[in-house]
């Protein structure tokens, strides 16, 4: 399997750094508002490479954190006039909504913010204890950045004038303009009690505390893959490795990988462009498989441009994934290997090449109906196929509705309720051999644009 390295800047075979295992740090969200499609966009990335490295014959353990404290969740709790606790906790149960719509699986450890503050303290202890970071008067912890000979190699930007925290961080008590907080002072509101002061830890000390409390081994490497958005790469995921460096004397992660933007129309997502797309809104209007299918299309290095022409045209590429499905609702699968399925494990263990992998989805789609049609009642062919699916449902994560159900997105409540009315009307008259009913019933479902389907589990229906 190989990966592409944002700090080397190559495509590398993976060799974890324990033989058949592997560790895996994301950077999750901060839960102070809806998630977005960038949120969704990384998410998806990264539930994929656990998806082939599992395929690929790995144990793999998966973190990915949850900040629930920092100064953007303090202001929005002033302005709701909430609590700490009521508002991280509604808009975490909302991020896990919508990332399970879209059929992202939840990662093996979700660490809070809150739940590891001993583990950030005693890294700030231990780097103001080994001389990496200093006190301001004012009860500040930076971190000091001449401390670090290899400051900057995981960005691989060149110390200078405008390479500075000073945009993100105004204090005239710095050493240096690099220098980034640990720990900043608070005299009220949310704050923890330390020996340097009572305040709340900066956001770059959070994920390395957690790496180094979940999933630390001894040696070169704390963890074999970091990921996270390019947005991460500096300064966050710059300062995270700092920290743990010259903590602990060993680099914090052996690959680091970053996923790129999602613009809208061609423009940056930001909030402050004031077209940021919310994922909540995304799933009112098309079915969360179909947004897991539209945004997983493009490799993950590059950036998403997101417009609903192109998911419309997406949302027909996987419909043909349902089709099938549905030409072969009823039988069950097996677990036989095809060489299509080798192939496609192939396809995304290089770097997740996803154009590659949904070219051979397309073309196994368009191969299996050829041969279906030619062959209709072949079991080992239709073996063969429900094999494949199940295989696609595994890796990919696509297939895995009741293709029925799948065809009903978009439809109201009422119109869902009388057409079951009107499905199990249709099926007493059918029980009584009223067939006149049974007709009629089947032309007033014709008559909404709903077709439906007999078989040996009952009727099943869908939207025309």
């Amino acid at each position: 399997m190989t990966l592409y390295d944002s700090v080397s800047k190559t495509k590398q075979v993976f060799k974890p750094i324990t033989a058949g295992k592997a560790t895996l740090y994301v950077c999750g969200p901060t839960v102070y508002d809806d998630a977005h499609l960038g949120h969704a966009k990384s998410a998806l990335v990264f539930d994929l490479l656990v998806r082939v490295l599992k395929a690929n014959g790995l144990e793999v353990t998966y973190a990915r954190n949850i900040t629930d404290i920092d100064d953007k969740i303090v202001k929005k709790m002033a302005e709701e006039n909430i609590s700490l606790q009521e508002l991280t906790e509604f808009y975490t149960k909302a991020y896990h909504r919508d990332m399970d719509a879209l059929g992202i699986m939840r990662p093996d450890i979700e660490p809070k913010a809150t739940e590891s503050m001993d583990s950030m303290i005693a890294l700030i202890s231990e780097l103001i204890e080994k001389g990496h970071a200093y006190k301001t008067d004012e009860g500040d912890v930076y971190f000091d950045t001449q401390r670090d000979n290899k400051y900057l190699s995981i960005s691989q930007r060149v110390q200078d004038a405008d390479t500075t925290q000073s945009r993100i961080e105004e204090n005239t008590q710095k050493k240096n303009p690099a220098d980034f907080a640990l720990w900043k002072h608070f005299d009220e509101g949310v704050r923890y009690e330390t020996a340097f002061s009572a305040g709340r830890p900066g956001w770059h000390t959070e994920c390395a505390a957690m790496i180094e409390e979940h999933l630390a081994v001894e040696g070169d490497y704390a963890i074999d893959i970091h990921g996270g958005g390019a947005d991460l790469l500096f300064p966050h995921h710059e300062n995270e490795s700092a920290q743990h460096r010259c903590a602990k004397g060993q680099e914090l992660a052996k690959y680091w990988m970053h996923n790129g933007f999602v613009n809208i129309d061609g423009e940056k997502m930001s909030k402050s462009l004031g077209n940021s797309f919310f994922l909540k809104d995304a799933l009112k209007s098309y079915h969360g498989e179909v947004l897991r299918f539209y945004l997983s299309s493009t490799h993950y290095r590059g950036d998403f441009n997101f417009n609903e022409l192109d998911l419309l045209a997406s949302k027909k590429r996987l419909d043909k994934l349902y089709r099938l499905k549905k030409r072969l609702f009823g039988m069950k699968a097996t677990d036989e290997k095809t060489d299509f399925q080798k192939q496609l494990l192939e396809a995304l263990s290089d770097d997740l090449n996803i154009s590659k992998a949904l070219s051979l989805l397309d073309e196994m789609i368009s191969n299996a109906n050829e041969t279906l049609d030619a062959n209709p009642k072949d079991k080992r062919i239709k073996r063969q196929t429900l094999a494949d699916l199940a295989y696609i449902e595994n890796l990919l994560g696509f297939g895995l509705v009741n293709p029925f159900e799948y065809f009903q997105f978009g439809i109201n409540n009422d119109l869902k309720e009388k057409i079951n009315t009107l499905i199990e009307k249709r099926r007493l008259a059918k029980v009584e051999k009223d067939f006149t009913t049974s007709d009629s019933i089947r032309d007033e479902l014709l008559s909404l644009d709903i077709s439906i389907m007999d078989t040996a589990e009952g009727t099943f229906w869908e939207k025309n």
